[in-house]
């Protein structure tokens, strides 16, 4: 009877670790979206978590703007959204589904790369080449 009750035990923990581990890996979907990272915090009481926030619009001062919610864990990853932010840059995501805590991010987004968008366009034809923030001078950041 134990033995019974033991072996039902392993098997359901085997199975729940191979549901974590295909949903894990499996992405429902994939893709990009283009906007400015508005918002990049590490946060979580026990599992900490890059969450992030996009505004998707076609320029900054827009009336209607999207948020994209997303999560980072790759360290790498964090470090290049956080050297971008203030930016536009195309973020590539994987939409995970059925992963059933909050433990591994506050989204189902989870960002796997960054891209630069070297030009913002307006129009068909119409570009305005993007610039780098332009860096204070010793004087004015010390005020």
């Amino acid at each position: 009877m134990r033995l019974k009750l033991a072996l039902s035990v392993v098997a359901l923990l085997l199975l729940v670790a191979a549901w974590f581990a295909f949903a894990w890996h499996w992405s429902y979907s994939e893709g990009e979206r283009a906007g400015w990272v508005q918002k990049f915090s590490r946060k979580g009481w026990v599992c900490k978590t890059w969450e992030g926030e996009q505004a998707l619009v076609s320029l900054p001062g827009t009336a209607t703007v999207e948020k994209f919610q997303f999560t980072v864990h790759d360290e790498a990853t964090a470090a290049a959204i956080n050297k971008l932010m203030g930016r536009r840059v195309n973020l590539h995501y994987e939409q995970k589904v059925g992963l059933p805590t909050s433990c591994f991010g506050e989204t189902r987004y989870f960002v796997t790369g960054i891209t630069l968008v070297e030009d913002v366009s307006i129009s068909p034809g119409v570009v305005v080449p993007q610039t780098a923030p332009a860096a204070l001078p010793a004087s004015a950041a010390s005020r």
